[in-house]
C-alpha cells in the first residue's frame, strides 16, 4: 500500500530518504550482482596513491640519509634510514582511531578527502627536505593525517554485494601491495634525475639542488588526480533521522527482490543499536585477526624497507650493488606480477579453500624463499638478475596473500556501525607495528654488515634469520584457539 514502509520480510530492511547508506544499498541491488567497475577503479588508485608514497624513499632513503651527513660510517646509514621510514607509521599508529571514529561519525568520504589532500602537501615537502629531521617531520605529519586505508577498507567492504567482498578487499590488497612495491619502483628511477638523466635536467634547476623531489612531486601529482576523483565517491554510511521511503518508491521496490545481504539491515535491529563501541575490543574474531596481522606487518615493512637497502649495499657487506634504478626495475617487475595475481587468483582460492588456509601456506613458503636470498647474492650477471627478479616477485606476492585474508576476517568480524572504527583499530595497531619493522629491519641489517666475519650467520644472513623467525610466529598465530572467525 502507498505511505507503508519498504521493508524485505526476509531481510528486515527498512530504507529513509536522503540517507546516502540506503542509496547506496538501493544502488548495489540495482546492479544484480554485477560490480561497480568505476567505484572499485577509484578505490584502487585511491588506495594505491596512498601506498606508494609509503614507499617511495625506500630506494633513496640511503642516500638521503648519507646526503644530510648525519650518520658517522657507512654502516650507521641504514640505522638512520629505518627512523624516516618508521615515522610516518608511528604518526598512523597515534591516530588511526581517531579517524576509524571520525569515519563512523561523518562518513568515509571525508576521511579519503582528506587523507589524499595530506599526501598532495606533505609528500611534496618531504622532497623538498633540507635536514634529517625536517624529513621525519614530514613523514610524520603525513602519518598523522592521513588516516583513510582503515575507512576506505570498511567503504569497500559496504559498495559491495556479499559474494565479491573478497574480490572487493583483493583489490584493495592488491593496490596496497602494488603501492608499496611500485613506489620504490618510481622512487628509484627518478631519484638524482640530474646525475641520472643530465640531458633532461639541468645541474642548476631545483631537482639538482633537491636531487629527491622528483619522485616525491610525481606523486602528489598522482594524488591531487585521485583528490579529484574522490570528490565523486557516494558516502555509504547510513543516516536514519529523515522519513523512510514510502513503498511505492520505484528505487525501493528495488531492494525487495535483492538477495544479498545489505548493511541497512543491521542499522533496522534494535538490539544492534544497543551494541556500544567499547565492545568492539572484546570481539575475539577481530582482535585476534589484527594481532596476527601485526606480526605479519612487522616482518612485511621490515623486508620492504630493508630489501632496497641490501640490494644498494656494497658486496663487501653482503648486498648487490645496486644502483637506484636497478633496484626501481626489480620492484617495477614484482608489482606489475603482483597486481596480476592478487586480483585474479586471490578471489578464486579463497572460494576453494578459505582466506585462514590461504595466509597460513603463503607465509610458510616465504620461510624458505626469503632464506635464498643468501645464495642469490653469490650470483652475477644475467643469472643474478633472473633469479633476484623471480624471487622478489614470488615474495610479493607470498606477502599479500597473507594478508589479505586477515583483511577479510576483520571486516566480517563487525556491523557497519561499527566498521570504522574496527578498522581505525586495527590500523593503529598495524601501523605500530609497521612503525617498528623499519626500524628493526634498518637497525638489524646495520648490525649484520658490521659481523662479516662471524661464525653463526654472517653479514645479511642474520637479518633473513631473524625475519623468518618473525613470520614462524605469525604461523602459529593462525591456528586455533588463538584464531577464530566469526560465524554469520
Amino acid at each position: 500500500m502507498a505511505g507503508d514502509n519498504v521493508r524485505d520480510p526476509l531481510l528486515n530492511v527498512e530504507y529513509y530518504e536522503n540517507c546516502p547508506g540506503c542509496q547506496v544499498d538501493q544502488q548495489k541491488a540495482a546492479l544484480q550482482g554485477h560490480l561497480p567497475i568505476w567505484r572499485l577503479l577509484t578505490v584502487f588508485v585511491t588506495v594505491l596513491a596512498t601506498a606508494m608514497q609509503i614507499s617511495s624513499l625506500f630506494p633513496f632513503v640511503y642516500f638521503m640519509v648519507q646526503d644530510f651527513n648525519i650518520a658517522d660510517q657507512d654502516e650507521d646509514i641504514s640505522y638512520y634510514a629505518g627512523f624516516v621510514g618508521s615515522s610516518f607509521m608511528l604518526g598512523r599508529a597515534l591516530t588511526s582511531v581517531f579517524w576509524g571514529k571520525v569515519a563512523d561519525l561523518y562518513g568515509r568520504r571525508p576521511v579519503i578527502i582528506i587523507g589524499t589532500s595530506t599526501i598532495v602537501i606533505f609528500n611534496t615537502l618531504f622532497g623538498l627536505s633540507i635536514n634529517y629531521w625536517m624529513a621525519v617531520t614530514m613523514r610524520f605529519l603525513l602519518g598523522s593525517l592521513n588516516g583513510l586505508l582503515g575507512p576506505i577498507r570498511a567503504y569497500t567492504f559496504e559498495i559491495l554485494q556479499k559474494e565479491h567482498h573478497a574480490l572487493g578487499l583483493s583489490v584493495v590488497a592488491a593496490s596496497w601491495g602494488t603501492g608499496l612495491i611500485l613506489g620504490p619502483a618510481l622512487g628509484g628511477f627518478l631519484a638524482k634525475p640530474a646525475d641520472n638523466f643530465p640531458d633532461l635536467f639541468s645541474p642548476q634547476s631545483i631537482f639538482a639542488r633537491f636531487p629527491y623531489f622528483l619522485p616525491c612531486l610525481s606523486l602528489s601529482l598522482f594524488a591531487l588526480v585521485v583528490l579529484i576523483a574522490s570528490l565523486w565517491l557516494p558516502e555509504t554510511l547510513h543516516n536514519h533521522d529523515s522519513r523512510k521511503i514510502p513503498s511505492d518508491d520505484p528505487i525501493g521496490r528495488l531492494e525487495i527482490s535483492a538477495p544479498a545481504e545489505s548493511d541497512a539491515t543491521v542499522c533496522t535491529h534494535e538490539e544492534t543499536k544497543l551494541n556500544s563501541k567499547e565492545s568492539i575490543y572484546s570481539n575475539w574474531p577481530l582482535m585476534s585477526s589484527i594481532l596476527v596481522y601485526c606480526v605479519f606487518a612487522i616482518h612485511e615493512m621490515a623486508y620492504l624497507e630493508t630489501f632496497p637497502l641490501w640490494a644498494e649495499s656494497p658486496r663487501r657487506l653482503g648486498g648487490l650493488s645496486y644502483s637506484t634504478v636497478d633496484v626501481g626495475e626489480v620492484l617495477a617487475i614484482s608489482g606489475v606480477g603482483l597486481l596480476l595475481f592478487e586480483i585474479c587468483l586471490y578471489p578464486k582460492l579463497e572460494k576453494r579453500v578459505g582466506c585462514i588456509l590461504i595466509t597460513r601456506i603463503s607465509a610458510v613458503v616465504s620461510i624458505p624463499l626469503l632464506t635464498s636470498y643468501t645464495y642469490i647474492a653469490m650470483l652475477s650477471g644475467i643469472l643474478l638478475s633472473i633469479s633476484i627478479n623471480c624471487a622478489s616477485l614470488l615474495k610479493n606476492i607470498l606477502n599479500e596473500f597473507t594478508v589479505t585474508g586477515l583483511f577479510i576476517l576483520q571486516n566480517r568480524a563487525v556491523d557497519q556501525h561499527q566498521r570504522g572504527t574496527a578498522n581505525g583499530i586495527s590500523m593503529s595497531f598495524m601501523s605500530l607495528s609497521k612503525a617498528i619493522g623499519p626500524a628493526i629491519g634498518g637497525a638489524l641489517l646495520s648490525w649484520a654488515q658490521g659481523r662479516q666475519d662471524a661464525a653463526f650467520l654472517p653479514g645479511p644472513q642474520m637479518l633473513w634469520f631473524i625475519l623468518n623467525i618473525v613470520q614462524a610466529i605469525g604461523v602459529a598465530m593462525t591456528f586455533k584457539p588463538f584464531l577464530v572467525e566469526r560465524r554469520v
